[in-house]
């Protein structure tokens, strides 16, 4: 019986099927934890500050201290998480946000916090955060199985909103009971018990077949993908203008409580609760949400939802009628960001999903500092109604947004395809060799030209994804059926580690071009060292020699 009732609760499809797995059981739980310390923090800062100060815009500017570094470092704690041990960055990044919420403990205990030293120390707090949110979220595929991946996805984001729904109130009575540097010890404590899930996990790293890239190339090769990614760019835009116009009533909800509602820290506490709890309940129906509507769908749903639920909240002098519609506008919200989460995950290959999740992040939490300062600012010159309202308004219309920007359909990520071996080479080269320039000749009937060429539209995308730059396609005026691909890598190493980066579907769609050639003659492909001197300097190949990092010499063309 026990075991039957196990297996319906953990069934492939449901939401918390990677729950049997040991590892992220535990660093979920921790995460639980975590969350629910950040959030008592949040509300002992907030009201710190509506304490400290009457202006709208500087209780505002605590939301935005916390969410700021995400959209200021994400790229590079993308392109960290990508390049090293990704348990031992969000070790540290814990570490990072321990040693801010410890000092602000400190201060605040002795009584020396100041607005603008209160709006530091949540920064330093974010910024660990920010460092450990590409690191966290991208390792969720190495500790659970790829189908449960969207669950695992989801699941993260209820460790959040549970903590919401639970951690506002506590936030509000210890507020409201021993001061808010009582609020700040308990955010410092919570963190150890993740700092602990982290230590124990004993990750697998996968063996590189390349040296890792500098973090300066990590970060333009992680722009460069999702540039090229229309897909991920897409969520991106979409993420980031629902973060600029929802923001106002995350930010604004400390002056909801204190001037719409007549009330304290506890009333701040349950209206916080129940936006976190209808963000439970948003999540927990993510799967069915996705069963049923599409990606485009079911953002309009939510928009349409929340600016409702915004304009409620508004108009509200009720309590009870203003944490109904804050229910709605969390489950609704929830659903969003799950949604859009989602879709950068799976649109993302492994190899950059560090960079891609940066980025997401980067747009939703840089969108919603944005639009705090800028719904602070509005408060302050109109009102915390008006505001509200021209959100609200703001937010019904966006679904226009879908006629230009359409959420992507995506179902399953992308798996990294095999690796090729390494071409056959001939010259003496090193990692630094380059640039390197390489030309595919197709030979193509007159009658697939155009299809062909649309084709290769596609495989242009792939290509500079991966890392090349440079790409052209053209037709050789004098021998109609003659094409020549053409594309540059800035060095040797660069080009190994482009040719390896292809999923599936695009070594798939490189094989449909490649089946347009006719002929005798397979596709000739050649790789060309554009300085085949300068670039080579003689000291530094002595020294990768030594070293054993000459590139092998060995093993099939390709491309």
């Amino acid at each position: 019986m026990t075991d039957s009732r196990n297996s319906r609760i953990f069934r492939a499809d449901g939401i918390t099927a990677p729950l049997q797995h040991v590892t992220f059981r535990r660093i979920w739980i921790a995460s639980v934890l975590a969350n629910l310390g950040a959030l008592i923090r949040s509300v002992g800062a907030a009201w710190a500050m509506t304490q400290m100060t009457s202006s709208a815009d500087k209780v505002a500017l605590v939301q935005t201290a916390l969410l700021l570094p995400v959209m200021l470092i994400s790229m590079p704690a993308g392109a960290i998480a990508d390049m090293y041990d990704r348990r031992v960055v969000a070790l540290i990044s814990v570490a990072i946000s321990f040693a801010g919420a410890t000092a602000l403990t400190t201060l605040a205990w002795v009584g020396l916090v100041t607005p603008n030293m209160l709006l530091a120390l949540c920064f330093v707090v974010g910024s660990g955060m920010a460092l450990m949110d590409p690191a966290w979220q991208s390792s969720v595929s190495e500790q659970v199985p790829l189908k449960t991946l969207p669950a695992a996805i989801a699941l993260n984001s209820i460790s959040y909103n549970i903590a919401r729904s639970v951690g506002p109130a506590i936030g509000g009575i210890l507020v409201a009971t021993a001061g808010a540097a009582a609020s700040f010890a308990v955010n410092a404590l919570l963190y150890l018990p993740l700092m602990l899930a982290l230590f124990l996990w004993k990750r697998i790293p996968e063996p590189a077949h390349l040296p890792p890239e500098t973090l300066n190339r990590a970060i333009v090769t992680g722009i460069r993908y999702i540039v090229n990614s229309p897909s991920i760019k897409v969520v991106l835009g979409r993420s980031m203008v629902t973060g600029v116009i929802g923001g106002g009533i995350v930010a604004l909800m400390p002056l909801v409580a204190r001037d719409l509602l007549q009330g304290g820290a506890q009333t701040y506490g349950t209206m916080l609760s129940a936006f976190g709890l209808g963000a439970v309940i948003g999540a927990l129906n993510i799967t069915q949400v996705r069963k049923r509507l599409s990606g485009e769908a079911a953002i309009r749903a939510c928009a349409l939802s929340m600016g409702g639920a915004i304009t409620a909240v508004a108009l509200s002098r009720e309590p009870i009628l203003t944490a109904i519609a804050l229910f709605l506008a969390g489950a609704v919200w929830m659903i969003a960001w799950a949604l859009f989460n989602i879709g950068v995950q799976l649109s993302a290959p492994r190899w950059v999903a560090g960079r891609a999740l940066a980025a997401y992040q980067a747009a939703g939490s840089g969108g919603i500092a944005v639009g705090s300062w800028v719904w602070g600012s509005l408060a302050d010159a109109t009102g915390v109604q008006t505001a509200l309202l021209m959100s609200a308004g703001l937010m019904l219309a966006s679904p226009l947004l879908g006629f230009w920007l359409r959420m992507p359909r995506v179902s399953t990520r992308e798996e990294d395809a095999e690796m090729l071996a390494d071409p056959e080479v001939r010259v003496a080269l090193s990692a630094r060799s380059g640039p390197l320039v390489v030309e595919i000749e197709y030979r193509i009937a007159s009658e697939d030209a155009r299809a062909f060429h649309n084709v290769m539209q596609d495989v242009q995308l792939f290509r500079q994804r991966s890392g090349a730059y440079g790409w052209s396609i053209a037709r050789d005026v004098a021998d109609p059926e003659l094409w020549t691909e053409r594309y540059h890598c800035p060095t040797w190493l660069d080009y190994l580690r482009q040719r390896n980066r292809s999923t599936k579907s695009e070594r798939a769609l490189d094989e449909t071009a490649a089946a347009f050639h006719i002929g005798p003659q397979p596709m000739r492909v050649r790789r060309m060292l554009e300085r085949p001197f300068g670039s080579v300097r003689r000291r530094e190949d002595e020294r990768e020699r030594a070293a054993k990092d000459v590139m092998p010499r060995s093993g099939t063309a390709w491309s």
